[in-house]
């Protein structure tokens, strides 16, 4: 409980509801309360709240693409590349809560297959995907992941909670040149982004063709693509004549639009089956995975 007169303070100047140690109001436990006006003072709400809110840098690196930082705010852990291009979020309290929409289409994509036991995921980020697949996926036991930047694999391991796990085979390299040694998969996933942007992976014919070859019988290719301003997919011409327009779209509040590209044309989204384990896994991990189901739309023109 707050002690009387820290009781009064808090309640005076900070307009906090101190109940059984705990802020109603805040959120902050008593005794940072405490720690912070007996060190600095009374700053004010306002100021004590900017304190709480700022990010500050835990972890940097540079290599010969830039520089890459973790930010923390709280609970929440930011890998960044260059000045503040956020790449991705993990909050380390729920590390299989996925932050970021595109990421929950993604992962959507995934639960467009029966039974994946095989992926590829071509980006690692701070590996929140391939974390939340491999928990939502009873099924899958080998998952490559491709990363081009050693120094996102360390920061990943060291500050995002990106652990190793018996089905994961890590390569570090370029996915346009290891692609082709990749093994067949049931799932392939697409996420190759720098400070700028997308990669030039993803407006590739070749490399997007072999993608989609390089699905099993049955399988799912998941494309993290920018969006333009009408809201289409980022090289949509390119798109409709690789994959003769049989795909679908997820559009995200990001910005993106994340696509879902069938093994072959001859398999259909299985719009009733997705559904039912979007609400299974969604309840599992802890997001919403029902509306993204209900924003699928086919593939623009």
């Amino acid at each position: 409980m707050f002690p009387f007169r820290w009781r009064t303070i808090l309640e005076t100047f900070f307009k906090c509801k101190p109940a059984n140690g705990f802020c109603r109001r805040c959120k902050s436990a008593s005794g940072f309360c405490v720690i912070l006006i007996g060190q600095f003072g009374v700053w004010g709400n306002n100021k004590l709240q900017f304190f709480w809110s700022r990010k500050k840098s835990i972890a940097e690196a540079e290599d010969a693409h830039g520089r890459i930082l973790v930010e923390q705010k709280g609970s929440m852990r930011y890998l960044v590349f260059g000045e503040d291009s956020e790449q991705s979020a993990v909050c380390m309290r729920f590390p299989l809560r996925l932050q970021y929409e595109y990421s929950r289409a993604m992962l959507l994509g995934a639960l467009c297959h029966d039974a994946p036991e095989t992926a590829l995921f071509m980006g690692l980020g701070a590996g929140a995907l391939v974390r939340s697949c491999l928990d939502a996926l009873p099924g899958l036991f080998d998952a490559e992941v491709i990363e081009l930047r050693p120094e996102v694999v360390r920061l990943a391991q060291q500050y995002m909670g990106f652990k190793d796990d018996e089905r994961l085979t890590l390569r570090v390299g370029d996915a346009l040149e290891l692609l082709e040694s990749a093994e067949q998969a049931d799932l392939v996933f697409l996420d190759l982004y720098n400070e700028q942007g997308p990669s030039r992976a993803h407006m590739a014919w070749d490399f997007l063709a072999g993608c989609q070859a390089r699905l099993s019988p049955g399988g799912w290719l998941v494309i993290n693509q920018w969006a333009l301003l009408d809201s289409k997919p980022l090289a949509t011409p390119l798109l409709q004549g690789l994959f003769a327009g049989h795909y679908w779209e997820v559009p995200v509040t990001e910005g993106n639009v994340i696509l879902l590209i069938p093994a072959s044309t001859e398999q259909n989204l299985p719009v009733e089956q997705l559904r039912t384990r979007a609400a299974a896994v969604g309840k599992r991990q802890g997001h919403d995975l029902l509306s993204l189901v209900n924003n699928i739309r086919l593939a623009s023109r």
